[in-house]
């Protein structure tokens, strides 16, 4: 009896240290209780190698099905799905956005071809009209295509200058509801230092063609996931926050943006608590910075999300959001390397994170890991495509099927 005992409490132990990893909050607004800086030591744990052994697939509920709808990429990254079903990939390491097409609706890509090459470390992407919108690192450029085809019919045309260089190189591009409104993120420079162009750790907004650019939302260390709420026309943006505070801290996060609001990077977190490596402080910055929406857990590196506007899953993944989780470098015991999935309600988020696609971590203080989610986006069918670029490809998820 002590035998069961015993081993019924290292499982449940076992389950709370896997768990907990990918586990975070809805705030409510509400300032949540933090450790202190520097509470463990800096841990710099990125893993040896992100490829996964022959054969393997994540874990997926029961009830999900997973599949590899494409592969032999070299490092897929932002997904979307074109107005007429195609899926569109920027292959961040080939310089490319690759278009893919499943007509027989297989399961998995029946097509493949390149849409644009000789980027600039593509990232974003965006469909308005007749145009594709494409992130480079330094400068939003878009490009004619037929909607129906999806094929290009003319060359790239620069809308858009952007910083480039520096530490974070993603530059996430979506329209508003409305279409009339282009948001484009850029990240930090670095990790703590005060940024000269207030272009980065910001959102701008501008005019579909470009003009009339300003600052939407600032103090945001970088904001790789940008998208639109589809029921409010919120935007929504997953964000990275600081490095070497010590393992749990801070969290990363996931929220909305208001139109001049600020979310406290470099002088503070997660609200107003305050980043004691950065001098000069600004009190009147910190006093208003905004508490997210979600807390996710430390260093857990969220990049896409996407906002589940499918029928084939269940009911209780309609309308939230799933948020891919690159994984952790600053943290002893692995974090992230998952697609968590954040429940909502009339546009808010109403549930706090739960694992949903995982199994790419064998061995939490292991060197190796079997993949790194970068993009997610619910194909025409419903089902649920995530990119790895440790993998080097597509899966896609399917429900009953």
């Amino acid at each position: 009896m002590r035998t069961s005992v015993f081993f019924f409490t290292i499982y449940l132990i076992a389950s709370v240290l896997l768990v907990l990893p990918a586990g975070g909050q809805v705030t409510h607004g509400n300032k949540p209780n933090l450790p202190a800086p520097f509470a463990t030591k800096s841990a710099g744990n990125g893993p040896s190698s992100a490829k996964p052994p022959e054969g393997f697939l994540p874990t997926v509920p029961e009830g999900f099905h997973v599949n590899i709808f494409a592969k032999e990429f070299k490092v897929p990254r932002f997904l979307m799905v074109a107005p007429n079903g195609d899926v569109f990939v920027a292959d961040t390491g080939a310089e490319q956005v690759i278009v893919l097409r499943d007509p027989q609706n297989t399961g998995g890509a029946q097509q493949r071809e390149v849409f644009a090459a000789n980027l600039n470390r593509p990232f974003g992407i965006a469909f308005h009209e007749d145009y594709v919108y494409v992130g480079n690192t330094n400068a939003v450029v878009r490009f004619k295509y037929d909607p129906k085809t999806s094929k290009r019919t003319g060359e790239a045309e620069k809308i858009l200058d952007l910083p480039g260089g520096g530490g974070h190189f993603t530059r996430t591009i979506a329209f508003s509801k409305d279409g009339t409104k282009l948001y484009v993120s850029v990240g930090s420079n670095g990790n703590i230092d005060i940024e000269k162009d207030p272009r980065r750790a910001a959102v701008q907004v501008c005019d579909p063609d470009g003009n009339n650019a300003r600052l939407f939302a600032s103090g945001l260390r970088n904001a790789v996931g940008l998208g639109i709420e589809p029921t409010t026309g919120a935007v929504w943006v997953t964000v990275n926050e600081r490095d070497e505070l010590g393992d749990n801290l801070p969290p990363d996060y996931f929220t909305s943006i208001t139109d001049g609001g600020f979310y406290g990077w470099p002088y503070s977190y997660i609200g107003s608590n305050v980043d004691p490596r950065v001098k000069p402080q600004k009190p009147d910055l910190v006093a208003k910075a905004i508490i997210p929406d979600v807390l996710l857990g430390p260093h857990v590196a969220p990049l896409q999300f996407a906002f589940y506007t499918g029928k084939q899953f269940p009911e209780q993944y309609r309308d939230g959001a799933f948020v891919a989780e690159h994984g952790s470098w600053n943290r002893a015991l692995r974090n992230g390397y998952q697609v968590a999935f954040v429940g909502f309600k009339d546009g808010k988020a109403a549930e706090d994170p739960m694992p949903f696609l995982t199994g790419l971590v064998p061995d939490l203080g292991g060197k190796n890991v079997n993949g790194r989610p970068v993009g997610v986006a619910v194909a025409q069918d419903g089902a649920l495509l995530v990119s790895d670029d440790g993998a080097g490809v597509i899966y896609r998820v399917s429900y009953g099927k």
